[in-house]
């Protein structure tokens, strides 16, 4: 800790607590392994800057909540919650994080969820989907938008303090706020003290990654927005919440072009790795291909991101027609789910695209966590939250994936009905259920007069997931895998 000038208010407020707490420095000193003298120092002003760790341990240890916990935190700055209020609702409105890096095709989904957002009826809105589809990316770019347009100011709680960390969001002049709101949020506490803060108040909420099972956190929210008319909530979550009403936006990996072009003959591949035989067609459904350039940009955002993972990390590769289908290929591979790709991306540099499409199409759950070892106190990776997604369903659910997921060409609900014998009111709920949770893709229906039945087919690194699991036991991560080396890539492998 720092000494300085003294500073009266965060002293005053700390030996306040204690004594509110029932407890001598020493025995604060004892229970929060803060040294005595350290305690003495913050009490006594010595201390302009603590470190707020410091101060959150303290007030752990003292089992502070509400605005008192709010108002110590808010001290360390030599400020107060009427003076962060005022700057949130002042002139300079809060805004959401500044994205790192421009939103990735997700137009129609964006105009959906900002139209929303503008209704004035609309005051619940849940963005659901799988783990690394991009919820928090589309939810940000919403929230800017809103913040932009209705001039009102938006309260970002992200739900995982690690994530709020790699953001920075924790060094916003609101992140005490923000940390008392995502307590009362997790715990189900009493929001009538939050309530009185927002009151009439214009304010965007935003809940990213609130995924946890809450107790009473549904109802508390609940009697947030009936408390606040102005009030509107904005959730990011990996399943949809069953104690909550407001609407639910599913959220599906991006698209990726149907046809994939013919694989690259020997002479187009002059410097790299062979990828094995012709397979002149679709992995999903066994029909003739067309090149992957006719499809529109619409039709593409994945293989436009990957494309641009190719030109930043291998400049040396143009994109001509013979890339161009090698990534529409890993694209396919990897359900184009925007974190996955990513990760796949990193490999560039050790991998050429032919040899990355191979590993894709045997191991993809070897590529999906990055080059990168991950950071301390990262969280868990990709894959381990794919497992998660997968061994959390109901017995119900988890019967049908295992059922479907052997399954590589569509198929439609009453294929699953038959399959399961289940009526199919009952197959078509468990298959909606499937979809909310991200793990099905909808293909267009069949070619007819009037319109085939909507069809499905399980994502790739999901069916990659489900032999692991086929007893669903409580294992936190797949199987670890091989990595194939640059000099024997693995086998080829289809999927068909």
């Amino acid at each position: 800790m720092n000494v300085q000038a003294p500073s009266a208010g965060l002293g005053a407020l700390l030996r306040s607590a204690r004594r509110g707490a029932g407890l001598t420095q020493e025995q604060l000193a004892g229970l929060s392994t803060i040294s005595v003298r350290a305690i003495r120092d913050l009490e006594q002003g010595r201390v302009q800057h603590p470190r707020k760790d410091t101060i959150r341990l303290l007030a752990d240890t003292m089992r502070l909540s509400g605005t008192h916990r709010a108002t110590l935190e808010l001290a360390i700055d030599s400020t107060s919650v009427g003076s962060t209020l005022r700057n949130l609702y002042g002139v300079e409105l809060a805004p959401p994080p500044a994205p790192l890096r421009p939103l990735a095709g997700r137009r129609p989904e964006l105009r959906a969820l900002t139209g929303l957002l503008a209704a004035e009826h609309e005051r619940l809105l849940t963005v659901v989907g799988l783990p690394g589809v991009g919820k928090s990316r589309l939810a940000q770019e919403a929230a800017l938008h809103f913040h932009a347009g209705a001039q009102t100011p938006v309260l970002w709680v992200a739900m995982d303090r690690t994530a709020e960390e790699q953001t920075g969001a924790r060094h916003r002049p609101q992140s005490a706020l923000v940390s008392w709101v995502r307590s009362l949020i997790s715990q189900g506490g009493n929001v009538d003290e939050l309530a009185a803060v927002v009151r009439e108040k214009p304010t965007l909420l935003v809940l990213d990654g609130y995924d946890a099972p809450h107790g009473g956190a549904g109802s508390g929210l609940l009697s947030l927005l009936n408390s606040c008319e102005r009030l509107k909530v904005l959730i990011t979550s990996r399943r949809p919440q069953q104690a909550l009403d407001g609407r639910l936006l599913p959220l599906a990996p991006l698209p990726v072009p149907e046809a994939v072009g013919p694989e690259p003959t020997r002479a187009e591949q002059v410097g790299s790795e062979s990828v094995g035989p012709f397979h002149p067609f679709h992995p999903l459904t066994s029909a003739p291909v067309r090149p992957p350039c006719d499809a529109s940009p619409a039709e593409r955002p994945a293989v436009d991101l990957m494309l641009s993972y190719v030109s930043h990390l291998r400049p040396d590769l143009l994109p001509t027609e013979s890339v161009v289908a090698t990534v529409t290929r890993i694209c396919h591979a990897l359900d184009g789910l925007p974190q996955a790709l990513e990760a796949a991306g990193s490999w560039l540099l050790l991998y050429s695209p032919e040899q990355l499409l191979e590993i894709v199409r045997s191991t993809p759950l070897a590529l999906i966590d990055g080059a990168a070892p991950p950071l301390p106190g990262s969280g868990p990776a990709l894959s381990g939250l794919l497992a998660d997604t997968v061994r959390d369903l109901n017995p119900r659910l988890a019967r049908l994936l295992r059922a479907v997921a052997p399954l590589t060409r569509p198929w439609t609900v009453d294929a699953a009905a038959r399959t399961l014998g289940l009526p199919p009111t009952a197959a078509a709920r468990d298959v909606h259920a499937l979809l909310l949770h991200g793990l099905l893709r909808q293909l267009p229906a069949a070619a007819g007069p009037v319109g085939g039945p909507a069809r499905f087919t399980v994502l790739n690194l999901v069916r990659q997931l489900v032999p692991c699991q086929a007893t669903f036991a409580p294992s936190r991560r797949p199987a670890q895998r091989a990595m194939p080396t640059a000099d024997t890539p693995a086998p080829a492998h289809v999927l068909v």
